[in-house]
């Protein structure tokens, strides 16, 4: 593992009056699991498609198998066996496993015709190569995320690869699955594949990697050995601060405090099983529970984005008919969806754009909009939300992931939503964003607000909570005050499977 096979120099790259890299240095030697860890907004994502000639750089050299290396397109690097795989999924959903595997490279009878027993054979090995239980004939779309996201690994890891980079890749995974993973990893590894791993989860970081590299503000902040260095010092060199997170000691909010939203027998699809809750005004509600426990379906069922089969919904002690987002709005609940791109945001419009999406008709009168009230109210929640962006008329496309959460939050703070849905709120976000999130999501409780908090973090749902709702296949299957949880106690709950 001593042998260099990828060096970047003194990287350079602006856009839009950004300096997103700023000289950044990286090295990675051959077999090697190398962290490449940093705040939102740090410049890892922008480095690493400058690697992969999704980006032009403007200065610096990258050296690779020993020579200088400037790759026109993620296709030529691909084809130098340099592979990246991205936090958004990018895949096919209406073909099979197999066709999203091998797309542009298929198995043809003659030339002419799709071999697809072939094509199937030959993704079958690959996936029991990988240990992967997913059949090559399924279509990807009847697949869980954290299925689908597997599925791309198997289809980087079928091109002979020398470098893998895996951004954020077990964001949707399951504790099984990234054992799974990991376990793909090393065995990679141990062919002499380096990998370049993009991660917010420090004990992930502990467990796989061999060296961490630190990025901070677009600049090169410095590399460890990963057993030489602590949680705190990575944390530190990424925010310059160290950041604790200790749970919740007590609720504070009253027992006789207002019901602002009430669920009673809530059915919707087939992972909304006679759900019932209670939320009050200036709680946090966390909702824990396994991959496919239904929290996010039950979520999306109180804002109107799935169909209700039958439940009473109840805003402030009256019955609310929600039958699509818009009426949700008209009842002030506003929804923070897990899958920002797909559902929160226009990423080719403006940061004013997508702030006021769900409130320009606050700002209207008649045919026109009161533009410098509108600028005025974005700016405000740029600088409060500590938005990184030059200005508010920046595309949403050019800001970080963090960054992009943030423009989501930004939009239902402005809307004045009283009871906000937050689906896995810093999934993909840096420990620095977190706790400004975490600050924010406890300022906006003292002021009256309510949340619905959905996390897969455990500690994330023992600090924010005031109660825990957990669920299992469905079903709520118990509840705990924040003062007698524990993330024993909350595995239990989320593993309580309905008998036969």
């Amino acid at each position: 593992m001593n042998d260099v096979v990828l060096s970047m120099k003194s990287i350079h790259k602006r856009f839009m009056g950004v300096h997103a890299l700023k000289g950044v240095e990286f090295e990675l030697k051959t077999g090697e699991i190398h962290a490449l860890v940093g705040e939102n907004g740090a410049g890892k994502s922008t480095l690493m498609k400058v690697l992969t000639g999704i980006y032009e750089r403007d200065s610096g050299e990258i050296h690779y198998q020993g020579k200088l290396f400037h790759p026109r397109g993620p296709k030529q690097a691909l084809t130098a066996g340099i592979g990246i795989i991205h936090q958004e999924l990018n895949m096919m959903e209406h073909l099979t496993v197999a066709q999203n595997i091998f797309i542009g490279r298929e198995s043809m009878k003659g030339g002419l015709f799709l071999d697809e027993k072939t094509q199937n054979k030959r993704a079958e090995e690959l996936l029991k190569h990988l240990k992967m239980d997913i059949e090559p004939a399924e279509t990807l779309g009847r697949l869980t995320v954290g299925k689908q996201q597997m599925v791309e690994i198997a289809k980087a890891v079928s091109h002979d690869l020398k470098v893998l980079i895996l951004d954020e890749p077990t964001a949707a995974l399951t504790e099984t699955e990234i054992d799974e993973l990991f376990a793909i990893m090393r065995d990679l590894a141990s062919k002499g594949v380096a990998m370049i791993y993009i991660s917010h989860r420090m004990d992930e970081i502990g467990k796989i990697t061999d060296r961490v590299t630190v990025m901070r503000d677009g600049e090169y902040v410095g590399t460890n050995d990963t057993e030489k260095i602590t949680k705190e010092d990575i944390i530190n060199m990424m925010v310059g601060r160290v950041i604790y997170e200790k749970p919740k000691e007590k609720s504070n909010v009253p027992d006789d405090a207002e019901v602002v939203l009430e669920v009673s027998g809530l059915n919707a699809g087939k992972l909304v099983k006679d759900v019932s809750f209670r939320l009050r005004r200036g709680e946090i509600l966390g909702f824990a529970g396994l991959m496919g426990a239904g929290r996010t379906e039950t979520a999306r069922a109180i804002f109107g984005a799935d169909e209700i089969q039958s439940g009473v919904i109840k805003v402030k002690g009256r019955p609310v008919q929600i039958t699509d987002p818009m009426s949700a709005v008209a009842h002030g609940i506003g929804y923070l969806s897990e899958d920002r791109k797909r559902y929160g945001l226009a990423t080719g419009l403006s940061v004013i754009e997508n702030s006021l999406m769900a409130s320009y008709d606050r700002y209207e009168t008649g045919l026109f909009i009161h533009a410098a009230n509108v600028r005025k109210i974005t700016n405000e929640y740029v600088e409060k939300l500590s938005i990184k962006t030059p200005s508010i008329d920046q595309l949403l496309k050019n800001l970080s992931g963090g960054n992009q959460q943030k423009v989501v939050i930004a939009k239902w703070l402005i809307n004045d939503a009283e009871i906000l849905i937050f689906d896995e709120p810093t999934r993909g976000i840096d420990v620095g964003a977190k706790s400004e999130i975490y600050t924010l999501m406890n300022e906006l409780t003292a002021q009256g607000k309510s949340i619905i908090m959905i996390s897969s973090e455990l500690p994330e749902v023992l600090r924010m909570s005031d109660r825990i709702v957990v669920m299992c296949e469905g079903r709520v299957t118990g509840e705990l005050s924040i003062e007698g949880a524990t993330q024993e106690k909350i595995m239990e709950f989320a593993t309580i499977r309905e008998t036969a």
